[in-house]
């Protein structure tokens, strides 16, 4: 089982399609998508939103938020 990096960030942009550009707290801008249980449940985030995220560790410029 692949382990996750669980990071917090500032959303900066709200993208397309459920994306977002999320910058974290040493200033590295992320690319995120809501988890599916977020969009079942029709959570809206906007700009300026503090959000906790799930990171592979094999890219470290995708994140999933939770």
């Amino acid at each position: 089982m692949e382990e996750h990096i669980e990071v917090e960030g500032k959303i900066l942009t709200v993208l397309v399609g459920t994306m977002f550009r999320v910058e974290l707290d040493n200033k590295h801008q992320v690319l995120a998508t809501i988890s599916g249980k977020m969009r079942k449940r029709f959570v809206r985030l906007t700009a300026g939103d503090q959000v906790k995220m799930e990171m592979s560790p094999y890219d470290l410029n995708k994140a999933r938020i939770v």
